[in-house]
């Protein structure tokens, strides 16, 4: 399941990954069997109800929910901003307060949410990563207070791939009766992402990461919680999020879903021996450089280095231009190019900050594309070391 022609090597999966057949047969068999809208009460209306119901359950089931907490969006960052906004919303809106806590290393779509919530009245503390870019649970239980409602920590980091301990910080979130969300959306490839297993009260997916279609997320909640809505009209999705719904979207996510989960544990055990590999022989072969979250758990298939006395934009071009694509922090501000928030929050010196790159594998990363990268990311280091030493 390759994303790139032979002369082109893409790392850059964190960012986006491709359809897989098997999410696009699912999308064309819904579009087929059930255009109509869901809503409509006549014939054809029913059918298209049928798939999407049956979409539903099956998401459902995956994710360890009942059928009515399963909510379908148009992307991770909606079902992300649904989480804690609309949670946040219901409980001041029920007087039990207006706290919010959330880590310093959040994807952009959480942090954008809290800044809007600070905006109306709600206050915020954002909890700091260690060196190694983990929530610490004590340092996330002193923020919590009497008037927290919603914690949100993802499960695993955007850029750096550091796997947080999600299971604790709920439970910790959940026993001061504050809800806790989890942006899970780096994770179904890796990782199980079931409400149960990790004890948590909302989970958001998005599914362009895991080789479903792009335009489609879902927020899957437990039993008992309470979201307002962001987006009003029909009613849709048990009230929670109105418009008439992206029924093959949904098909293709529940599809890609499925298969996620069924080939977990093959594709990690191979792809992060690939990325071990693509570590070995950047550290190997180029001088100062830096793993960012080498000590901490990781994602098998994130690796983010820092180079020394370069700056990752000019390396991100110079390997684009040899046939490499890899990011230079997450795909959303990949266009502004400012030095990550998440290299900051680990207390790096800005010397580290201003050369990070992730390269992100996929299920169709092969070796030689590995061995391609180390040769590209080797003469591309030493060129532009040698630039900036003449200059």
């Amino acid at each position: 399941m390759s994303h790139q022609n032979s002369s082109r090597v893409y790392l850059d999966y964190a960012a986006t990954t491709p359809l897989r057949k098997e999410a696009a047969d699912a999308m064309s068999l819904a579009l087929s069997e059930g255009p109509f809208n869901p809503s409509s009460l006549h014939a054809e209306g029913r059918r298209a109800r049928a798939v999407l119901d049956d979409a539903r359950d099956r998401v459902a089931r995956v994710l360890g929910v009942a059928r009515k907490g399963i909510t379908f969006t148009g992307s991770g960052s909606e079902a992300d901003n649904l989480a804690i906004v609309g949670a946040a919303r219901a409980a001041a809106r029920r007087g039990r307060g207006r706290h919010v806590v959330a880590s310093t290393i959040e994807h952009h779509a959480v942090l954008h949410a809290l800044d809007s919530l600070a905006e109306n009245g709600f206050d915020v503390t954002l909890v700091p990563v260690d060196e190694r870019g983990v929530v610490a649970t004590q340092a996330f239980e002193a923020a919590l207070r009497d008037d927290t409602v919603v914690a949100s920590v993802m499960y695993a980091n955007n850029e750096i791939g550091t796997i947080q301990p999600v299971e604790q910080l709920a439970a910790i979130a959940r026993s001061r009766g504050a809800f806790f969300h989890t942006d899970a959306i780096q994770t179904p490839l890796w990782l199980p992402v079931d409400v149960q297993t990790l004890r948590v009260d909302a989970i958001s997916l998005s599914a362009h990461k895991f080789y479903g279609p792009k335009g489609v997320g879902v927020l899957a909640t437990g039993d008992g919680v309470a979201i307002e809505p962001l987006v009003y009209g029909g009613g849709q999705e048990f009230g929670r999020r109105s418009g008439t719904e992206n029924v093959g979207g949904i098909a293709g996510l529940m599809r890609a879903l499925e298969l996620a989960e069924a080939e977990r544990t093959p594709t990690r055990v191979r792809v992060e021996a690939l990325r071990d590999r693509l570590e070995r022989g950047i550290l190997e072969t180029v001088p100062d450089v830096r793993v960012n979250g080498a000590d901490a758990p990781r994602l098998p298939n994130v690796l983010n280095a820092s180079f020394a006395g370069i700056a990752s934009d000019e390396l991100l071009v110079r390997l684009d231009l040899d046939g490499v694509a890899v990011s230079a922090g997450s795909a959303c501000t990949s266009g502004v190019l400012e030095p990550s928030h998440v290299i900051a929050a680990l207390g790096t010196g800005v010397a580290w900050r201003s050369g990070a790159i992730r390269f992100s594998l996929g299920i169709g990363t092969t070796d030689a594309e590995i061995d391609r990268a180390l040769e590209a990311v080797a003469a591309g280091v030493a060129n532009l070391r040698r630039v900036r030493a003449r200059a």
